[in-house]
């Protein structure tokens, strides 16, 4: 499948199936340039969605499945902005601290306007929304579903 901007598209392969998220360097270059690192550098591959709450929103990207993990790496200055958080936008997670994002982020189900300008969005789905809905549910997750690998379109072979 070709895409407007390759290397500003993550594919990503669940358990549950393909979902196509258009990243947006014009909200969060930082936050797009560090995702685009370490799904180069294979880090998703095989992490699982270990929070995952009905009708708000999928949470992945902690490598020890837990949501206290994050990547090798040093934590990202916020990058918030009025894009709002509403059904597949892909936005990071972050602790107390604004400037505490680092590998975490989350797909939302739904409208969750209360994060607007307080969490950084990178970007959206365009393809594969009716997958992530089928994401097991659960704060933590039993048996939780995964990210197989996670690839810039860019990378990948037609």
């Amino acid at each position: 499948m070709a895409y407007d901007d390759p290397e500003n598209t993550l594919v990503i392969e669940t358990t549950k199936g393909k979902v196509v998220i258009a990243m947006r360097p014009d909200l969060a270059p930082n936050h797009v340039a560090h995702i685009k690192k370490l799904a180069r550098e294979g880090f998703y591959d095989g992490i699982v969605f270990h929070r995952v709450i009905d009708g708000f929103m999928a949470q992945t990207g902690d490598p020890t499945g837990t949501g206290t993990g994050s990547s090798k790496y040093p934590n990202l200055k916020q990058e918030f902005s009025a894009e709002p958080h509403v059904r597949g936008t892909a936005s990071m997670a972050r602790a107390q601290n604004p400037d505490s994002a680092n590998s975490q982020f989350f797909i939302c189900f739904g409208d969750a306007r209360f994060l607007d300008r307080q969490y950084t969005v990178w970007g959206k789905v365009i393809e594969g929304m009716e997958n992530v809905d089928q994401i097991k549910r659960g704060e933590p997750v039993r048996d939780p579903d995964s990210m197989v690998s996670v690839k810039v379109a860019a990378d990948i072979a037609e």
